[in-house]
């Protein structure tokens, strides 16, 4: 923690530059610190500098610029003229591709006279692109911290150990193999990070680290460590968690300052007493806790089952293990042991509910909710989850992990989000040791720490440039703390107040496990609004706004509160957590101004949308589209409909109902389940599709001419926690409307039958039962309801259903100028033929999907769902469940 600190401390001289000293070009050049990465042209920068000012700039001690600048390669080539350079931070990771992720700098080498810099003590290379370390980099003799995370690195230089003075090397997340034997020469080395590589043996000379306090090779290939750690009498911590060990040397337990020795993850199958004996280890999820491309092989020896599960829904999971794929793409895998009975899970996916799905402020969802039973299973080993999400395209500042509902309450599972190998599309991946329901949400990025009684330290992912400083004695009893950082441009401040004097540095939220107060001043750094300097600051101006944890009510405390000033930054102190925002602005009631534009940072900018089936115009296609995907969505509609152009543009909140009320002469189906009080009712979420295709009839007579009705959307339900002014703006009778759309069905053309037949009088086919008991029947009534629906594409539909060609013309001649003979001929001649297939109502619902008509298929798995809930309460409304068998338990539970 201390070496960390003095890290932090030195990269925070590269920030911060003395009030007296002068900017040049703009930049943050204060007396020896060039800080050039904040800024989108900063190498521009830095060559304008150097020619304009270059007596000035070869002065430099500390200098940050970014990789990911097209012009970094030409500044490399004068890096060497800074004869004075002592830090220097060549970092990528500042710009994020479509998903929120770092992308790599630009850097894959350095010059050669680079190693001409005998000043420089710390270099950060951090999140580029080199494979192999520069060999200039071995020829700075006053090196002491070194950082080449997040690189490709595949080996180390043989003569690495050159590096005498290093204290402090970081080469986590590359692909390092192995490490050559003069890495034991660094004898003053005091913390080494490998973490998250390939390595599969460790040197016997590492045990020569005798400096060495903190060791991470935690997320390697290690099946062994050499018995020579036990050497290392100044380490502390000892990182070996999620690798492939067999077994440790019992001598660890003997080093006489370790605190910490985390085997969490591998594959320990004999443990020494002296290790399981000692306090500092940690050993759960052992044996075979991960599925790591690297544990593949130990998968061979299990039964790796890939389960048909479409029809029942279920699955079943033995003490051998196994590995599950759903229809839609999410993966299980079951290590060995983790039932030690045969267990039948259950599976279903449920439309997100507001009522079920609490979401916390900025908060997105990214998926259906997916149900699995028996409720609170409990297994004896921790359960892989994979579930696909949706792509959360915009969210720059936010993170994506899976959240879980206990009985009680969500909360959050550690989720790595990781790619499919063919699809490339994304996954989120988890750990569990219980069912429920599982959803995939967006959140801000979570910052956390345990604060221990002599204090510590957390800062911001999003912007480093925000700390919480824990002084000693801050507590009693450790607690957790969150932090959680959301970035306002000022652009969006400027549209939202109509002020182009308003700015506002980043909305701090600060969260603990306890109730109790800190017991001596926190201390917090916030940056200073954009635009706004030690040098220029008009303190009158400032703003510190203070807003309870709902964001309801903010209230300026910046008299209440001791604001210090450093070039770049304001710090405080305060003694319990919440919301925290700093403005700068001459408005006078500054908390009003910021309600305003925190409600705005909640709402969706939205388009509905209401489009008919060219082949169909009976069949409508409702949904509402965030405004950046208008154009998108209808460029792939526009060849099978047609209709109006988009409504205006509305806001609404994320998980926020509206309906669809149609109306002048159109009509929907009352009986379906998401119609309420003849109504269709939709849920907004801004990243899932909020889509419906339904079938509109008219009670007037069509004969004679067209009808030209409307589809109008209405608000629903307040959500909660939505900020006072919201929620009063949305009261009166004229507040709930939204949008208005034309639909128009044309005149129904007469139809002419030569010899009328006998169904049309009287249609009967034998009773049919389509399906089982279990899982839900469809009878006659149903497939009656069906082919109302279906539309001039039964053909395609028949055909998908497996039909032949030559019966396909049949029934079309036979029933010519009868397109509704036409279908139930088709579709009851389907049924005769597959009465006796069991998974015969899965092949229709997957035929009405491939011919386009998901409404259909939506309709068909609710009348099963419906048909399956009846037969469970029949059988325990009669008594008959057997409550020792676990799979009749598990199908009474539903």
């Amino acid at each position: 923690m201390q070496k960390m600190a003095e890290l932090l401390r030195l990269g925070d001289e590269c920030r911060e530059g003395t009030s007296g000293a002068p900017a040049l070009a703009g930049s943050c050049l204060a007396d020896n610190r060039l800080n050039l990465d904040v800024y989108p042209d900063g190498c521009c920068r830095f060559l304008q500098l150097f020619k304009e000012q270059r007596g000035e700039v070869i002065q430099v001690e500390f200098l940050r610029l970014s990789s990911n600048d097209h012009l970094l390669g030409t500044v490399l080539g004068s890096l060497p003229h800074l004869k004075h350079l002592k830090s220097l931070v060549l970092k990528g990771g500042l710009a994020r591709d479509k998903f929120g992720s770092c992308q790599h700098g630009s850097l894959t080498s350095l010059p050669q006279d680079f190693g001409n810099l005998r000043c420089l003590t710390h270099l950060d290379l951090s999140f580029n692109r080199l494979s192999t370390l520069p060999s200039c980099i071995l020829n700075l003799p006053s090196l002491r911290w070194l950082l080449v995370s997040h690189n490709s690195l595949v080996a180390l230089p043989e003569d690495f150990g050159c590096l005498r003075k290093l204290t402090f090397f970081s080469a986590m997340k590359n692909q390092l193999k192995g490490l050559p034997q003069s890495i034991g020469e660094l004898s003053m080395l005091q913390d080494l990070d490998l973490s998250e590589n390939a390595l599969e043996l460790l040197p016997e000379e590492v045990g020569n680290l005798h400096n060495c306090t903190e060791l991470d090779l935690s997320g390697n290939r290690l099946s062994s460590i050499p018995d020579s750690l036990a050497n290392l009498k100044s380490l502390r911590r000892l990182h070996l968690h999620s690798n492939l060990l067999v077994t440790v040397p019992a001598s660890l337990a003997s080093l006489p300052n370790l605190s910490r020795l985390d085997l969490q993850n591998n594959c320990l199958r004999a443990i020494p007493a002296e290790i399981q004996a000692s306090p500092f280890v940690r050993l759960r999820g052992n044996p075979l806790g991960e599925t790591e491309p690297s544990l593949q092989a130990g998968l061979k020896s299990l039964h790796d089952v890939i389960h048909s599960c479409i029809s029942s829904r279920s699955f079943t999971v033995t003490s051998e293990g196994c590995k599950v794929v759903l229809a839609c793409g999410i993966h299980f895998y079951f290590p060995p042991g983790a039932a030690s009975d045969p267990l039948r899970i259950y599976f279903q996916f449920l439309t997100p509910d507001p009522q079920l799905v609490k979401l916390r402020h900025h908060d997105v969802l990214l998926s259906r909710v997916l149900e699995l039973r028996p409720h609170g299973v409990k297994f004896q080993q921790e359960v892989q989850i994979w579930m696909p999400f949706v792509s959360p395209q915009t969210l720059h500042q936010h993170e994506v992990v899976v959240r879980t509902f206990s009985g009680q309450s969500w909360s959050d599972l550690k989720t790595r989000v990781e790619q499919r190998r063919k699809s490339k599309k994304p996954v989120a991946h988890c750990s569990v040791l219980h069912f429920s329901w599982f959803l995939v949400v967006s959140r801000l990025v979570q910052n956390e720490c345990e604060v221990p009684a002599e204090g510590t330290l957390l800062f911001s992912n999003v912007d480093p440039n925000i700390k919480v400083i824990f002084p000693p004695g801050v507590t009693k009893e450790p607690r957790s703390v969150k932090m959680q950082v959301l970035p306002i441009s000022a652009e969006d401040i400027e549209e939202i107040t109509a002020n182009a004097e308003c700015r506002a540095s980043p909305l701090l939220c600060l969260s603990q496990d306890s109730l109790v107060d800190f017991l001596k001043p926190v201390r917090i750094q916030l940056p200073l609004p954009p635009g706004v300097t030690g040098l220029n600051l008009d303190r009158s101006r400032l703003h510190l706004l203070h807003g309870d944890l709902e964001g309801q009510t903010w209230d300026d405390i910046t008299s209440q509160v001791v604001l210090e000033f450093t070039h770049l930054y304001a710090v405080f102190e305060v003694t319990h957590f919440s919301w925290y925002w700093l403005w700068y602005t001459t408005k006078t009631y500054i908390g009003g101004l910021a309600k305003k534009v925190y409600e705005r940072l909640r709402l969706y900018q939205v388009n509905f949308i209401a489009l008919q089936r060219k082949k169909d115009p009976e069949q409508v296609l409702l949904q509402c589209v965030p405004k950046h995907k208008v154009d998108p969505v209808l460029k792939k509609l526009q060849d099978r409909y047609r209709g109006p152009e988009p409504s205006d543009m509305v806001e609404m909140f994320e998980g926020e109902q509206f309906f669809a009320a149609f109306e002048q002469g159109i009509s929907i189906d009352m009986a379906r389940p998401d119609c309420v009080d003849g109504r269709l009712s939709f849920i907004f979420y801004s990243h899932l599709k909020n889509m419906k295709e339904i079938y509109v009839t008219s009670p007037v007579d069509r004969r004679g001419q067209a009808v030209k009705g409307q589809v109008s959307f209405y608000r629903g339900a307040i959500p909660e926690n939505i900020p006072e002014d919201a929620s009063r703006r949305r009261k009166g009778p004229d507040s709930l409307w939204l949008a208005t759309l034309p639909i128009k069905l044309p005149r129904l053309k007469l139809r002419w039958v030569e010899n009328p037949s006998p169904l049309r009088k009287d249609f009967s086919f034998p009773p049919l039962n389509l399906g089982n008991a279990e899982t839900g029947y469809l009878t006659q009534a149903n497939l009656l309801s069906i082919a109302r629906r279906v539309g001039a594409d039964w053909q395609t539909i028949g055909l998908n259903l497996g039909l032949t060609y030559q019966q396909i013309e049949r029934i079309g001649y036979n029933n010519r100028e009868d397109l509704d003979k036409q279908i139930r001929e088709m579709l009851f001649l389907w049924a005769r033929q597959n009465s006796e297939d069991p998974d015969c109502v899965s092949k229709l619902i997957r035929a009405m999907r491939e011919s386009g008509r998901q409404d259909i298929a939506d309709e068909i798995e609710t009348i099963i769902d419906l048909g399956r809930q009846k037969y469970s309460e029949s059988i325990r409304r009669v008594g008959l469940e057997q409550e020792s068998s676990t799979e009749d338990s598990a199908i009474a539970m539903t």
